[in-house]
């Protein structure tokens, strides 16, 4: 009787736990996809059915930029040494475009899609949960970007320290079939104001930030990113209007180009693609 007692405990028990288990989530097939979004909070990857992204070519004003990260990715994907890359600079100069432009090019070199590189985003707030994410994709035979746009980190924020022990300096360090990039406003990911503060009020004022500072060193390759001056700008307008066969005369669109710029005070692909958007959408035209 006590047997079947403790037996019948037991079962409860049991069925008590795989209760309050949390399920497994099923994830994406990381092999079916070219894209990919991380959940931290399911720990999960979503596939993107259709990336949002410009071609190439059509990123004009950033040709070293564009040569640079397209030969360290191409390099990648064929199981070659490749660095980190950061992508610092101007916003709405291109850094995000040419990152998912970058990762579509080669896999069309390699006979994709989905092609043998995936693109993984990874969600600036979801950082510290980056080392979950690898371990998802450690063991893959597939090749994997992870992304980061936008990012930085403030002085209260422990989150880099994951960061910087995944790029280089952890146990288990990157994989070797992942490459990490992220794109920031600022060169350090820090404000150059509270780098400064700390400096300041540090007894050793450069033992202070090195360790957050130094988080930029982890990526092997920087690329900066700048405002355009108006040739390029115009170059820029010029190139999508004739890729998208919008057939506006070239000083017409040179004019109303130049009086868009000004009304946004600055002059960027971000500003060229939305200015193009405008004239399509005035041109009754779709941007297809």
């Amino acid at each position: 009787m006590m047997d079947q007692d403790l037996k019948a405990t037991l079962s409860r028990i049991a069925e008590a736990l795989d209760r309050l288990a949390p399920p497994v989530p099923a994830g994406a097939d990381i092999a079916a996809a070219e894209a990919y979004v991380w959940h931290a909070n399911g720990r999960q990857l979503e596939a993107v059915p259709k990336v949002n992204r410009v071609n190439l070519d059509l990123l004009m004003g950033i040709d070293r930029q564009k040569e640079t990260l397209l030969e360290n990715t191409r390099r990648f994907a064929k199981g070659l040494p490749a660095n980190n890359a950061l992508l610092w600079g101007s916003r709405g100069a291109g850094k995000s475009s040419i990152v998912k432009a970058v990762h579509a090019h080669v896999n069309r070199e390699l006979g994709g899609p989905p092609g043998p590189l995936a693109l993984v985003e990874i969600h600036r707030e979801d950082i510290p949960s980056l080392p979950s994410l690898l371990a998802r994709i450690r063991n893959s035979t597939r090749r994997f970007l992870v992304f980061c746009d936008d990012l930085s980190f403030d002085g209260q924020d422990a989150a880099y320290k994951s960061l910087k022990a995944v790029l280089e300096g952890g146990i288990e360090g990157r994989p070797e079939n992942v490459v990490f990039y992220a794109t920031s406003n600022r060169r350090h990911l820090m404000p150059r104001d509270m780098i400064e503060n700390e400096r300041s009020t540090a007894i050793n004022p450069s033992e202070a930030v090195e360790e957050k500072v130094s988080l930029s060193d982890r990526f092997g390759l920087w690329l900066g990113f700048h405002n355009a001056d108006q040739d390029t700008f115009f170059t820029m307008i010029e190139g999508y209007a004739a890729h998208y066969k919008l057939g506006v005369p070239a000083e017409s669109l040179r004019k109303q180009a130049v009086e868009w710029s000004v009304t946004r005070g600055s002059r960027s692909g971000r500003v060229a693609w939305q200015f193009i958007q405008e004239v399509a959408g005035q041109l009754g035209k779709k941007l297809d």
